[in-house]
């Protein structure tokens, strides 16, 4: 983490509030630009790259990067949650392209189990779980009752 002051500016604290208002969930980048633009706020889209990068460098923002073909996801880190240094799996729905955090022990386990008995150290922030999450499961069987 770098622990260099930064700038204060107007846009910098714009993406920080906007990435508070969806605190809990993953935005991308290009959510950012826009809600920006959806609220009437000026910030290029290379200054919110920039300052998102820069909110990482200092651990005020996790960054996830779940494969090659989907684009970084960022998540402001709450200073007075509790589980701010846990980390998570995730669950990426198929049809809608959703990501889910998911806090599960049994999965700390299983992490458990495959580096004590097979030598292996998964990175959870990085272990993707594929299939369909319940709105789209909702929406296919409402389509089947039709």
């Amino acid at each position: 983490m770098n622990t260099r002051s930064k700038y204060k500016t107007k846009q910098r604290e714009q993406i920080i509030n906007c990435l508070k208002e969806h605190e809990g969930r993953h935005i991308t980048a290009a959510d950012i630009c826009a809600y920006f633009k959806e609220n009437g706020l000026s910030v290029g889209q290379s200054t919110v790259y920039r300052q998102l990068e820069s909110l990482v460098d200092e651990g005020i923002i996790k960054k996830y990067i779940i494969d090659p073909n989907t684009p970084a996801c960022f998540e402001y880190i709450n200073p007075e949650a509790s589980f701010k240094e846990e980390v998570f799996f995730h669950c990426k729905c198929e049809k809608c392209g959703k990501l889910i955090h998911l806090h599960c022990d049994e999965l700390k386990e299983i992490e458990s189990h495959l580096y004590r008995h097979h030598n292996f150290r998964i990175n959870p922030l990085r272990t993707v779980f594929y299939g369909v999450c319940e709105d789209c499961m909702s929406s296919v069987k409402r389509k089947a009752k039709a």
